[in-house]
């Protein structure tokens, strides 16, 4: 049996390497699976080493308070590589940890499979050359950095995006308006406060104070719950607002069928893309995290679909915009002029086009089968 060690150290990941375990299982691969996932890996058969929930952390700050958890992480896995290494690992997204992985696996000459890449090109470019000289492989999701692994001459693949086989839409808006008890005759806007605890505190009671603008006679207002999230954390911040809907599960369905959102910046943002749902992008950090991270980004906008396609095509609110009234007003003026809406709306489909080109869990479990050839 081969051994095959991964880290996919966040939600996102999680769910994109659970797609490559599962169609690996589907060739009746005689894999083992173990090392840093989530519960939609081990619902493949993946063996955590550690809980999942302690890897959900960003920002510079954040990780520092974190860091001797961290440590721990990175000797256990030490000692993993020198008495009884696997025979491929497997890293998913999650840099900060993963680059350093990967130079621990050249040094006891362990295969590396890069699964979706750092964004070098939006800051620490240098990181390129390390994929270089500590992977094997590169598995990349947007099509745009395929310039970039050429010029440097890195082993690598344009798998296609995760997302375009893993939305699945399971209820017909009937049903979901029913099961959540929602007025069909109204607008509904949605809201995606993120999955991590610290997005959770810093963004959710932003998103009521917006909610608290419009009057509920004419919207319903939906609020997505990520499971990694925290009841406490979350019903705290919830507990005085009476007309929201907390939408636990079918955010994929929120996602679509809402007739305007607002998203945290992250892999959500390119998940509403690709269903098509126009919405604005809002971003906000500890303001230390956000005043480092301004002298190191190299690029103008931070939303994924603004990036792909390299245009400005949904609105981004950042940092000190991300307050209720600027939310508010941005989300007025765009759902109050059609030619705005529609405009969002068609340069969505353009997205959903390029991204739905690939079968990325195949494409990544055919690259994983040659390196056991």
């Amino acid at each position: 049996m081969k051994r095959i060690f991964w880290i996919a150290g966040e939600n996102s990941a999680d769910f994109h390497a659970s797609g490559v375990i599962a169609e690996l299982n589907k060739r009746n691969k005689d894999f083992e699976h173990f090392g840093i996932g989530g519960s939609k890996m081990k619902a493949e058969k993946f063996r955590p080493i550690f809980p999942f929930e302690r890897f959900c952390v960003m920002g510079f700050i954040e990780v520092v308070k974190h860091i001797s958890f961290f440590i721990e992480v990175e000797s256990t896995i030490k000692t993993i590589f020198q008495s009884n290494p696997p025979d491929l690992i497997i890293l998913v997204d999650y840099p900060g940890l993963n680059m350093r992985i990967a130079k621990l696996a050249k040094k006891y000459n362990i295969p590396v499979l890069y699964y979706i890449s750092p964004q070098f090109w939006a800051w620490k470019y240098k990181r390129i050359f390390k994929l270089k000289q500590f992977t094997d492989h590169v598995a990349f999701i947007l099509p745009f950095e395929q310039k970039f692994f050429d010029k440097e001459d890195v082993t690598s693949s344009y798998v296609g995006h995760p997302i375009a086989e893993e939305i699945k839409i399971r209820m017909t808006k009937k049903e979901f308006t029913e099961k959540n008890n929602l007025d069909p005759n109204k607008k509904w806007l949605g809201f995606l406060p993120g999955s991590r605890n610290i997005e959770i505190k810093k963004l959710l009671p932003e998103f009521l104070k917006a909610i608290s603008y419009f009057n509920d006679k004419h919207y319903e207002f939906l609020i997505s719950k990520a499971t990694t999230v925290s009841n406490d954390i979350f019903l705290k911040i919830t507990a005085d607002s009476r007309n929201i809907r907390i939408i636990e599960d079918n955010s994929y369905e929120m996602m679509k069928y809402c007739d305007f959102l607002v998203v945290t910046s992250g892999t959500a943002t390119i998940e509403t893309a690709y269903l098509g749902t126009p919405f604005i992008i809002v971003y906000k950090t500890s303001k230390i995290s956000y005043e480092i991270g301004k002298k190191f980004i190299k690029i103008n906008r931070i939303g994924l679909p603004n990036i792909v396609l390299d245009k400005d095509i949904v609105p981004e609110l950042i940092q000190d915009e991300v307050n209720g009234k600027h939310i508010y007003e941005k989300i007025n003026e765009i759902i109050s002029s059609k030619e705005k809406y529609n405009r969002i709306s068609s340069e969505l489909k353009e997205l959903h086009n390029i991204l739905g080109s690939k079968s990325a869990s195949r494409e990544v479990a055919d690259i994983i089968e040659k390196f056991f050839q």
